[in-house]
């Protein structure tokens, strides 16, 4: 039997919410409108009976798939864009959730998921418990539900990302006839681009390879009739000793592409003597 007793507000103790600053706020407003990308979520049970957990661990599994939507589960709060809490705020989980939330990079979503984590549920007058998570943090999104199913959640979680809103104004774009996708350095043979992109890459990696390929060919591309000294200038305005080994490497291995006759490369040899003068 349960008695319901009101104990004076001077002995009760409060819990003081989270304040979201200005900036945040308006960063999340614009994550809930207009996101684009793939988002994670990180979940966090401040107290209940893994319930929701089962219908959350059913929702990211292959039968309902939330990732086919670009909802994905992360292991930390660190890569987290969706905090999910679910069970009631309790006494003990209160540290471990403010350490979550805050893990978190802003802007965040908070949402709360099950009944318990929406208002404390069956746990609401237990002495350890405060309430739903709206006690420690401004929630965005409630999911209610002793638990949500599968549906529920993604339907959720589609609020929360404003999925509904760009699949109303989504807008199909067709191919017409003759429309093609523009080629960077097209001036610039095939076999020369790919050359040095992936020599480039092989000495940089692949962020950095690309960067410094995109430079070497821009130079190469509008070096016009002479062609190595517009390099041997893009090389000489560096300031990095690592960049300029790199791009000295990629000019010799064009010097060779041209000039080499053990590289057997006749049409490279040909293509490139096209857009480069040969000294011969």
């Amino acid at each position: 039997m349960i008695i319901d007793t009101e104990y004076p507000d001077r002995l009760q103790y409060k819990l003081d919410p989270v304040v979201v600053e200005e900036s945040v706020a308006k960063a999340k407003g614009a994550l809930l409108n207009s996101i684009k990308r793939s988002v994670y979520l990180y979940r966090v049970d401040c107290g209940g009976c893994n319930g929701c957990e089962i219908e959350i661990f059913s929702t990211i599994t292959p039968v309902f798939d939330t990732e086919r939507f670009g909802i994905k589960n992360t292991p930390s709060p660190r890569h987290a864009d969706i905090m999910v809490y679910t069970g009631s705020m309790t006494r003990l989980m209160r540290m471990p959730a403010l350490r979550a939330y805050h893990g978190a990079p802003d802007p965040k979503l908070v949402v709360s998921y099950g009944a318990c984590g929406c208002t404390g549920g069956i746990f609401h007058d237990n002495y350890c418990v405060w309430g739903g998570t709206d006690q420690l943090f401004d929630v965005d999104v409630y999911i209610p539900g002793c638990p949500p199913t599968p549906a529920q959640t993604i339907y959720g979680f589609a609020i929360a990302l404003g999925l509904l809103d760009q699949k109303l104004h989504h807008s199909k774009i067709i191919e017409q006839p003759g429309d093609f996708a523009p080629i960077p350095f097209e001036a610039v043979p095939y076999k020369v681009r790919t050359a040095i992109q992936r020599k480039a890459r092989l000495l940089s990696g692949y962020r950095s390879g690309k960067d410094l390929s995109n430079e070497f060919m821009q130079a190469l591309e509008s070096g016009g009739s002479d062609v190595l000294t517009n390099i041997q200038t893009l090389i000489t305005r560096q300031t990095d000793p690592r960049r300029i080994e790199i791009l000295t490497q990629l000019k010799d291995d064009l010097t060779t592409m041209l000039v080499d006759p053990n590289q057997n490369q006749q049409q490279l040899k040909q293509a490139l003597q096209q857009l480069i003068p040969s000294n011969d």
